[in-house]
């Protein structure tokens, strides 16, 4: 009888390093500028963006909040 053979595993995509340049980029646009805009810029996704700037403790400034209706 034949053995069956195991199902291939997936491999994880290896994610790009942030560069230093690209972090001080962040740091600058992320406080009043949609994080869609900053990833398209950054040429990532816009989770990725989303997930590093939490990581750093970024957040929206109350004003560029307000301007879109949230308070």
């Amino acid at each position: 009888m034949a053995k069956k053979k195991k199902p291939a595993k997936k491999r994880k995509k290896k994610r790009p390093l942030w560069k230093p340049a690209e972090i001080a980029l962040l740091k600058k646009l992320f406080p009043h500028n949609p994080t869609a805009k900053i990833a398209k810029q950054l040429r990532r996704k816009t989770d990725a963006v989303k997930k590093k700037a939490s990581r750093m403790g970024l957040r929206k400034t109350k004003n560029y909040m307000k301007s879109l209706g949230r308070a």
